[in-house]
């Protein structure tokens, strides 16, 4: 008798608490309301698709590089999540081949060179768990001063593959081919 009972009791308390947990579930996260919002650089270069996807922060008053991201260390090349680097066919980047595939893209800074860096893990939060055994190919480019400073961080890919990091007063560049 007493199980007549205890069922409905169980399949009450058993919703009352599904409908707590449905209200306490929150939203998916509005990305574009971050203080560094995502952005995507992409284009079309000799029928092969390059997409950056990357979030833009600000300087806010403050210098980049040497201070802000120190040189000589691994930086995700934007803010939040590591920033990615998709191609849907092999590539050259700088002369240097690439398979077709999903990467996550570093830079080591300095005030003179850096390094671009493709590494295998393209789902990672910053370059926390950053392993340097995952890279997949790494090209030294040369750091430009240019005129005047950009606010905020900007990649940009042209038609003729040429992609471009521009913040403060730093522009690198690569080429996909």
């Amino acid at each position: 008798m007493q199980t007549r009972f205890f069922a409905p009791a169980l399949g009450a308390l058993l919703l009352v608490a599904a409908a707590a947990q449905a209200q306490d579930a929150k939203p998916p996260e509005d990305k574009s309301k971050r203080p560094s919002p995502p952005a995507t650089a992409s284009a079309v270069v000799n029928g092969t698709t390059v997409t950056i996807d990357y979030s833009r922060p600000s300087l806010k008053g403050r210098k980049a590089f040497g201070e802000l991201e120190p040189y000589g260390k691994v930086w995700r090349t934007g803010a939040n999540e590591a920033t990615t680097f998709t191609v849907d066919k092999a590539v050259k980047i700088n002369g240097k081949a690439l398979a077709a595939g999903k990467y996550s893209l570093f830079t080591i800074p300095t005030a003179t060179n850096w390094t671009v860096i493709f590494n295998k893990e393209p789902n990672q939060w910053g370059a926390y768990k950053y392993k340097e055994s995952d890279d997949v190919l790494r090209v030294m480019v040369p750091a430009k001063k240019l005129a005047s400073p950009v606010e905020v961080f900007d990649i940009t890919v042209d038609k003729a593959g040429k992609v471009a990091l521009k913040w403060d007063m730093t522009e690198v560049d690569f080429t996909v081919k």
